[in-house]
């Protein structure tokens, strides 16, 4: 990302300090320090006896309540009933008994004050006192509930998380009524003073755990994190690695769950999706309705689901060996019905695969990126039009358009997009590995890839667990979906659990 070019007229920094009890001043510093923005309201009243006290209110326009502010603050200030003497008078009845608000902080400084205003609060200042009041009349526009759009099911809640972290806690709050729910809050980033929460449950997460997620977010070295995945690239482990080590998500159950299960989640101001830690690969592979199903159906679903995981990494790198090296494992009608299909077209199959590849991808994008309305029709229509056409000029054959549609369809099974997005880039290795050493290269290939998931660590815990190290307790719940009855264990007690996200 570029930076913005400085103009060379403009202050970039204005000097604040404390409050001077000068309302004048204080006024003038209030605008010069924001920019003389429009949306900066600041309205003098005047109070008191004869009404001789002067008072600053001072709000963000669109971001507080209006309502609110008229009864809460300016009636009470305004009213004739008023008969002060003195500001210091003036100032602690507002402070101890007028101004009304689930949250009122008072301070000397000025800096504090202009913060507070940014992050939706109305500002009190007296005239001849040196104190401030804030009072928190907070009224962000936030979207209504939805359906997380993202991770749809046909059986489970259809509430998702939102763009509000005081309405995500309150998600949390509604399914977890337990003191025992702990949350912590943060702000990141010396300019967005983004609020960032750490949600566990006191004596199932481990005090380490939490200790390492608070260290490594306080560490963060960024002037703004405007979506929790900017926040998930600092605190991940290998983050050079095409796997993810934080699991993201915008189902409240699917968090409520990983809490159960001993887990830390982080929630950040502005994105509607949390993220989980310790992720393991087990973990990206289940999806929150295989709890609410019977356990036959779901496990026989989620068995499947890895199969086509696994189809989607070598099916095009297969298809590519067995047709350039191996053609003798393929039954004779077979090789010959795809020799057929070849004959005249100008590439090798490792060129077929790559082109083809490609443009299902440049498909992909372009049905993500187009409006809804039209982008799901002009993927299809596209991948239908270029398919007919390529087969028709010659350029690819029948078997691979086969082969690249069924390899789309199986990477659509993933529940989770960011493990999903990294198995099309290592497919494309795959596919290099095939065309330069055949079937070798794709048990190369997958050896590459087991080696490394086996030695990565997501804060600490195996991110191959509960295979790698096998824990045979998470085992009846990992691969296979069992029954209510039989998740007796609590995998709290273990250094590393299954991550299949069980209620």
């Amino acid at each position: 990302m570029k930076r913005a070019t400085r103009h060379p007229r403009r202050r970039q920094s204005v000097e604040t300090g404390g409050i001077t009890g000068n309302v004048d001043l204080d006024k003038e510093r209030l605008v010069s320090a924001f920019g003389a923005s429009p949306d900066l309201v600041i309205r003098e009243l005047r109070t008191g006896a004869a009404d001789k006290i002067r008072v600053l209110v001072a709000h963000i326009d669109g971001v507080v309540s209006r309502e609110i502010l008229g009864a809460q603050l300016v009636e009470q200030v305004i009213n004739p009933a008023r008969t002060w003497q003195s500001a210091q008078h003036a100032y602690r009845e507002l402070r101890d008994r007028l101004v009304f608000g689930t949250e009122v902080k008072e301070s000397e400084s000025l800096d504090e004050i202009m913060t507070l205003i940014s992050d939706g609060n109305c500002a009190l200042l007296v005239e001849g006192v040196q104190k401030a009041l804030a009072m928190c009349v907070r009224d962000w526009e936030k979207r209504a509930l939805d359906e997380p759009s993202s991770e749809p099911s046909v059986r489970g809640p259809k509430e998702g998380f939102i763009e509000s972290v005081r309405v995500n806690t309150s998600l949390l709050r509604k399914r977890l009524k337990s003191n025992r729910l702990w949350t912590e809050h943060a702000k990141i980033g010396d300019i967005s003073r983004t609020d960032v929460v750490i949600a566990y449950i006191q004596g199932k997460a481990d005090p380490d755990l939490v200790a390492e997620v608070r260290k490594r977010i306080s560490q963060i070295p960024v002037g703004s994190i405007i979506e929790s995945g900017q926040l998930e690239e600092f605190i991940r482990d290998a983050p050079s690695s095409l796997f993810p080590t934080v699991l993201r998500t915008e189902r409240p159950d699917k968090v409520t769950a990983a809490l159960m299960e001993g887990r830390v989640s982080v929630l950040v101001d502005g994105s509607p999706f949390a993220l989980i830690m310790p992720a393991t690969f087990t973990m990206f592979l289940a999806a929150s309705e295989d709890y609410y199903e019977q356990p036959i159906v779901s496990s026989f679903i989620r068995l499947l689901r890895y199969a086509a995981f696994l189809s989607s990494l070598v099916l095009p790198a297969l298809y590519v060996s067995v047709t350039t090296f191996h053609q003798e494992l393929l039954p004779t009608p077979l090789i010959l019905s795809i020799a057929a299909q070849r004959d005249g077209v100008p590439f090798p199959a490792v060129g077929e695969a790559l082109l083809m590849e490609v443009v299902f991808e440049v498909l992909r994008e372009a049905g993500i990126r187009l409006p809804r309305v039209v982008g799901s029709a002009v993927s299809i229509i596209g991948a239908l039009v270029l398919g007919d056409a390529a087969i028709r000029a010659g350029l690819v054959s029948p078997a691979m358009v086969v082969v690249v549609a069924g390899t789309g369809i199986a990477s659509f099974t993933t529940p989770v997009f960011s493990i999903a997005i990294g198995i099309r880039l290592l497919r494309f290795v795959m596919i290099l590995l095939a065309a330069s050493l055949g079937l070798y290269g794709v048990v190369l290939g997958l050896l590459g890839v087991l080696i490394h998931l086996s030695a990565l660590r997501s804060f600490g815990v195996p991110y191959l667990a509960p295979l790698a190290p096998v824990v045979k307790e998470d085992l009846e719940d990992s691969l296979i979906r069992a029954s209510v009855q039989q998740i007796t264990h609590d995998p709290s007690q273990d250094s590393s659990t299954d991550g299949s996200g069980s209620p």
